[in-house]
């Protein structure tokens, strides 16, 4: 059963002005936003925030400051687009912040009167080859297209083509492409600095390969340099290469802990996590007092953790706002192509502590 997804209340007002507009409550123009706010008991911000998410839709039209917004007849409506996603893995494989984040996008997408075409396959089934990506996006009639998580390679492909793109995390870099998300830049460093306040030296971050290659990401980068602005001579093993396999992790985490075990670790993906607390508990390493976690991302089965997880958290609404407005400017003609990310906050856990005993050969 998919999650319920919450509507913020200036999402509920818009959805209240938008059947109203539909059955003919209002017609030609709405009343003013203070008349308004008071008929619909909300305040002038939340009514403010509701009108714009319709502009973005393109349902009213501004008419210059101090004037009243004109609501689009139907025969001005703008077009409606195909908006094709392409995930980076299945829907079931999603972590549940994430799912939550696609559900709001589209049905923010469909309310504003897109159609959502999610792609056949995944970058994962595709095996991130730019080639075989080409070859299913063009089999599918999209006007623009949502690229989740997209590897280097994927998105300098779509960068090339004609078609609107907008990555939803990945790493654009300098491409010409928009892009929005969660930035963890702020969080990772807030870990690391805590960590390394407790007294963490041997600091291990465990991402993705399309986060570590051709060259590390930008929030992998950040942390590196943290660690050697405190000394640490960094390298390979602060940020190990590892076959993406259950079985390649599991060697990845027995090469770790074999002679010069981490005392703290920041994974990147709650499954990946899973396994890494089911390799200690195996091994009978105590958490926080042998090895410090932190998780970058968080879901609700995580608060069953005693103790709990220290985790890297973020507003999902502000995103899906975000993707709607690109997807207005796309459809009314212009370029959008802007980064706009969203800070990601640490949030410190009980699995986190200082320094504790050394962990023995086993």
């Amino acid at each position: 059963m998919h999650p319920v997804v919450k509507l913020s209340v200036p999402e509920q007002t818009a959805a209240h002005l938008r059947e109203g507009m539909r059955t003919g409550r209002w017609s030609g123009t709405l009343p003013g936003v203070k008349r308004l706010a008071e008929d619909l008991d909300v305040s002038r911000n939340t009514l403010r925030a509701a009108l714009r998410q319709l502009e973005a839709e393109g349902l009213l039209g501004g008419r210059g400051t101090g004037r009243s917004r004109g609501i689009m007849p139907h025969g001005m409506a703008r077009r409606r687009l195909r908006v094709g996603i392409l995930l980076h893995d299945k829907l079931a494989e999603a972590q549940s912040k994430n799912l939550q984040l696609y559900m709001q996008i589209g049905q923010s997408l469909d309310a504003a009167g897109h159609e959502v075409i999610f792609a056949g396959k995944t970058q994962v089934q595709l095996h991130h080859d730019a080639g075989r990506v080409a070859h299913h996006v063009n089999s599918i009639p999209a006007d623009a297209w949502i690229v989740v998580a997209g590897s280097r390679e994927v998105l300098e492909w779509f960068a090339r083509q004609p078609l609107p793109c907008l990555a939803l995390f990945g790493r654009t870099g300098d491409l010409p492409l928009a892009r929005t998300g969660p930035d963890g830049l702020p969080g990772y460093l807030e870990a690391t600095r805590r960590l390394l306040a407790l007294g963490h030296r041997r600091i291990v971050v465990i991402t993705r390969r399309i986060r570590r290659h051709p060259t590390p990401g930008r929030v992998e980068r950040a942390v590196l340099t943290e660690l050697a602005a405190h000394g640490v001579a960094t390298g390979p093993y602060h940020l190990p290469d590892w076959e993406e396999t259950p079985a390649g992790y599991s060697k990845l985490l027995e090469s770790l802990f074999r002679h010069t075990p981490p005392t703290a670790m920041i994974i990147d993906e709650v499954a990946i996590l899973i396994a890494t607390m089911e390799f200690l508990a195996r091994r009978r390493i105590h958490v926080p007092e042998q090895v410090s976690l932190v998780s970058t991302t968080y879901e609700e089965s995580l608060a069953w953790c005693h103790p709990t997880i220290a985790h890297l958290d973020w507003d999902n609404a502000p995103i899906a706002r975000r993707v709607l407005r690109w997807v207005a400017a796309v459809r009314k003609g212009r370029a959008d192509r802007k980064t706009i990310n969203y800070p990601a906050k640490f949030v410190a856990g009980g699995s986190i502590g200082p320094v504790g005993g050394e962990i023995s050969d086993r």
